[in-house]
């Protein structure tokens, strides 16, 4: 069995988002000197809007799809989720148009071999980065750890 709820989905998204500037951050930095080079950025606020948008919209869609299945009155109630099973919660980790958060970084001093990169620039989005997602892990920890005191309430 597996124990999901709304907000624990939406720390996934954004563990997923955050591991993924991490991973732009690493490859600026691996080809700090790869002649030519060019950096990538990645507008990790655009992707979140984005990733919250879409899961809103299929929260949304599985209300629907619940309220017509059981001849629900649709307002969402608690009791509607709790015949889900996990398989309906398993969604794509990240949007399928999360590349468009990938962009060429324009504006950055560039050597004479082409490349562009900052290594101090990549060092303080990856200090950004690396903050972003042990917070995100922490809350998804508290969420975990509540839900566990919620099962464990009569014992």
């Amino acid at each position: 069995m597996q124990i999901t709820t709304p907000l624990a989905d939406e720390l996934a998204h954004y563990l997923d988002l955050s591991a993924l500037e991490l991973k732009v951050t690493a490859q600026n930095m691996a080809n700090v000197d790869t002649p030519g080079y060019r950096t990538v950025g990645f507008n990790f606020a655009a992707a979140m809007q984005q990733s919250v948008e879409s899961l809103e919209e299929r929260r949304i869609d599985r209300e629907r799809t619940i309220a017509a299945t059981h001849g629900l009155n649709g307002d969402g109630s608690q009791g509607a989720f709790a015949a889900m099973d996990a398989a309906s919660y398993a969604e794509p980790l990240l949007p399928a148009s999360d590349a468009v958060a990938l962009h060429r970084v324009g504006g950055l001093l560039e050597r004479p071999d082409g490349n562009d990169v900052s290594v101090d620039r990549e060092g303080m989005n990856m200090a950004k980065a690396q903050l972003q997602f042990n917070m995100g892990m922490e809350l998804l920890r508290q969420e975990y750890t509540r839900v566990m005191d919620a099962i464990h309430v009569d014992k």
